[in-house]
């Protein structure tokens, strides 16, 4: 039925102006003309608009898409501004001995909704020591990580990460049973702890 009443072709104004007035019999030409004239505009008068129901369809269609343009918007920039970045230690498994010296493997899981970047760890608030190439095991009195000079290690958000930091024997005077204090620093400024028993 909408389809039909769209469908519908009504007079238009142009074409009723168009036509020839045809004088009607038994009146002179003026007062002929003059009845054609007000016959005309009754038949405009007449004409009927868009149904109601139509424009209320409308109306309700162009509402409905511009608030889910809009929600959607403000969905993309409410993003933007709460991303976080949350850092997770999952595990730290440490093995070695004095002699050796110790590998802890540790698994970082960010949790939170923004990239986080690694760019510093600390043994006991010293700093690790960034080698040129990937160590495969402990060198005597340093530190050092599979983190290598001038990198940084990029963790997206609900990705896990494996970083091993190694232990020198001899450094520090640790021994097997001591507890340190394994420090990670990100880029956003965040600190990421966890307490590692030797072995």
């Amino acid at each position: 039925m909408i389809g039909k009443l769209l469908k519908r072709e009504e007079p238009r104004l142009e074409d009723i102006e168009a036509e020839e007035p045809k004088p009607m019999e038994g009146l002179d030409e003026m007062e002929s003309n003059k009845m054609v004239k007000e016959k005309q505009e009754e038949t405009l008068k007449s004409r009927s608009a868009v149904s109601p129901v139509i424009a209320t369809v409308i109306l309700v269609a162009v509402t409905i898409t511009v608030a889910v343009a809009v929600a959607y918007w403000m969905s993309g920039i409410a993003g933007q501004y709460t991303a976080f970045e949350k850092v997770e230690i999952q595990t730290a498994i440490c093995s070695g001995t004095e002699t050796t010296g110790w590998t802890i493997v540790v698994q970082l899981k960010n949790s939170g909704t923004a990239t986080s970047t690694i760019t510093n760890i600390f043994i006991n608030d010293v700093e690790v020591e960034y080698p040129t190439a990937l160590p495969t095991a402990p060198e005597d009195n340093k530190i050092t990580t599979s983190m290598l000079v001038a990198t940084t290690t990029q963790i997206l958000s609900g990705q896990t990460v494996p970083i091993t930091v190694y232990i020198g024997a001899g450094y520090l005077e640790l021994s097997s049973g001591t507890t340190t204090n394994l420090k990670f620093h990100s880029a956003g400024g965040m600190d990421y702890i966890r307490l590692v028993q030797l072995t």
